[in-house]
């Protein structure tokens, strides 16, 4: 269980603003780590909300290594929801409480930056107390966001908040073979992959009901299994995004009948048609894949076909 690496104690401006333009991508299989399609995918650049990926496996990371049942626990809206800025689509306030499982439904489906606060700013307390520290509750999130990063192989990243907004000495980066090693990961943990497949969802705050819809368009669609999109203007429109197809069933040598299981990630960054360019990307994939599969699934060298992500 990855808590065990990154959160040991919880169990004892590179931008300048810029807007990236050229289009980046990486198209992986995640039970081979296969790459077929990659470009621009090593250019560090702001990754918008695709960062909040890492903040939804971080919280249900969280749940699971203290026991903690996501849909019990109230979190607080913390005052630093007023430095943040831009929509608020849920009308949250400082001093109101909702659960920490309606705060990852506003953050993973419908993008709520305030939202993605309020998941770090609670579980960043607990993860203070639980350390005897008085750390900026949030800053101890983000660190635990970061030491994720650094286990699973994301050398280029850096997450300097939990929604991906550029702020002032907020602007953090990552690259495409970066979210795709993230994406991976995240579709292994069940708790996220179970958010991050919805539709829609209604929550409570404030007393009231609020209908939250999947920003991914492609949700819905046969094998989609997610998983979260992001826009600024430093970062263009962005889209991770899983399909999975039913396990290939084969003979084998010996006489026996194998299944392999098949999953396709892409993340596409800074690209003005997001949706129709992952259909696209996802179909010319899968051709690939079943070409390399006929061909004898060969790798010719593992460090230039294989996207390495640990596994927990």
């Amino acid at each position: 269980m990855v808590m065990k690496i990154f959160l040991p104690m919880l169990l004892l401006g590179l931008f300048s603003g810029a807007v990236h333009s050229q289009e980046a991508y990486m198209v992986v299989e995640a039970h081979s780590g296969k790459i077929f399609q990659a470009q621009n995918s090593a250019v560090k650049r702001p990754v918008a909300s695709l960062t909040k990926i890492c903040t939804g496996v971080v919280a249900t990371d969280w749940a699971l290594a203290t026991g903690q049942d996501l849909k019990k626990v109230m979190a607080n809206v913390p005052e630093s929801i007023t430095r943040v800025g831009g929509a608020n689509p849920l009308n949250l306030q400082p001093g109101q409480t909702i659960s920490l499982s309606d705060a990852l439904y506003a953050a993973l489906l419908g993008s709520d930056n305030l939202a993605a606060m309020t998941v770090a700013d609670h579980i960043g307390r607990d993860i203070n107390n639980r350390r005897g520290r008085s750390d900026d509750p949030v800053w101890a999130f983000v660190k635990e966001m970061n030491e994720l990063a650094r286990v699973l192989g994301m050398k280029n990243t850096r997450f300097l908040n939990p929604h991906g907004l550029e702020l002032p000495k907020q602007e953090g980066y990552s690259t495409a073979a970066d979210m795709a090693k993230l994406s991976v990961y995240a579709m292994r943990r069940p708790a996220f992959a179970f958010f991050v497949r919805q539709k829609s969802r209604t929550i409570l705050v404030g007393g009231r009901s609020v209908a939250v819809n999947n920003t991914n368009q492609l949700i819905g669609e046969p094998g989609i299994l997610g998983i979260k999109t992001g826009q600024t203007g430093p970062a263009g429109p962005c889209l991770a995004t899983s399909m999975e197809k039913g396990p290939l069933v084969r003979n084998k040598p010996d006489g026996t009948k194998g299944a392999t299981p098949r999953r396709m990630i892409v993340v596409l960054l800074s690209s003005p048609d997001r949706f129709g360019r992952t259909r696209g990307l996802l179909n010319s994939a899968w051709a690939q894949y079943d070409r390399w599969l006929d061909a004898g699934a060969l790798i010719q060298d593992r460090n230039r076909e294989i996207l390495p992500v640990p596994k927990f």
